[in-house]
């Protein structure tokens, strides 16, 4: 039986980044171009249902290059970005390569080795093992960038070799939370060098500000989106830091928790930026056969944002 009515607070924007769009079109264009099936080196987005749909229709996933048996097949590295390394290999072993890389993401690649060639030593602001981090700081010699992850790490960090310093950042993290490393960071070394433009992306930045927008009137909120997707783990901690406790990732294993929303009024929803919108309409769907829903989508900027894919697949 439906009980009382809930209203739901739907975050705009949210779902698909153009850089998202631009890696799903590339690995669906190479599989029309050189047919089934093409390796994607690591998950495309880091989403489930993407990664799936993609593996029907003739993707392979690896986690290395190496792994492939048949290197006349082409691979496409995902929009996290590769170390310089996996460029060679490709090469090396003659293998046809698309980077979908997404294009912010190139351009911190750029940033960081511009900086290290004006003699930098550079910190990247950024987490542990994550795809992205792992691809920036393979874009540069050892030794040459170091990792901070919270603001202990920055409290701690020593300048040991001297040299000047600059930093970068991921740019899927939350704004709150590199402002304040940043702050450490420009504290302890005056002459820190920034980069000329912020390196958080602008969806992660709209996503998380839309979310800001509605948390504190929420009773629940929910993102939709994979554990291991950065941006979506980072808008359950803004809604949380906005006035929603009570906010949750739902993502492939989720059970919906309804014994928590029965006692909930106003549920906010918004989604990572690698989920795809149909997981938002099924967990809607799912809303309504217990309960009587109005929503009422909350837009604070329309975006309209597009990268163009590469030529070679025109």
């Amino acid at each position: 039986m439906k009980n009382k009515e809930k209203k739901i607070l739907l975050s705009a924007p949210r779902g698909f980044c153009a850089g998202v769009e631009r890696a799903i079109e590339i690995v669906e264009k190479s599989l029309e171009k050189y047919g089934i099936p093409v390796y994607v080196r690591h998950e495309i987005v880091h989403n489930k249902y993407v990664v799936d749909d993609l593996k029907n229709k003739g993707a392979i996933f690896v986690e290395e290059i190496e792994e492939i048996k048949d290197k006349s097949r082409p691979v496409i590295f995902s929009a996290h970005g590769v170390p310089k390394k996996i460029h060679e290999d490709a090469k090396n072993y003659n293998m046809t390569y698309v980077d979908a890389t997404c294009p912010l993401v190139s351009k911190v690649h750029r940033e960081a080795e511009n900086l290290y060639k004006a003699g930098y030593h550079i910190i990247l602001i950024g987490h542990e093992n994550h795809p992205e981090v792992i691809g920036t700081m393979g874009q540069l010699p050892e030794g040459t960038i170091d990792l901070i992850q919270n603001e202990d790490e920055a409290l701690n960090y020593k300048n040991k070799l001297n040299k000047k310093i600059a930093y970068v950042t991921q740019t899927t993290l939350s704004v709150d939370d590199t402002k304040d490393i940043i702050k450490i960071l420009k504290k302890k070394f005056k002459d820190i060098q920034e980069t000329p433009k912020e390196d958080i992306c602008y969806a992660t930045t709209n996503r998380q500000m839309a979310v800001k927008n509605i948390a504190k009137k929420c009773d629940i909120f929910f993102v939709i989106g994979s554990r291991n997707s950065s941006n979506s783990v980072r808008l359950v901690e803004v809604a949380k830091k906005s006035g929603c406790p009570s906010s949750y990732l739902i993502h492939s294993q989720s059970e919906i928790p309804f014994e928590k929303i029965e006692n909930a009024n106003t549920i906010g929803i918004s989604s990572g930026a690698s989920a795809p919108e149909v997981l938002v309409e099924n967990f809607i769907s799912e809303l309504k056969k217990r309960f009587t829903i109005n929503i009422d989508e909350v837009e604070i900027i329309k975006e309209d944002v597009i990268f163009k894919i590469p030529k070679k697949l025109n």
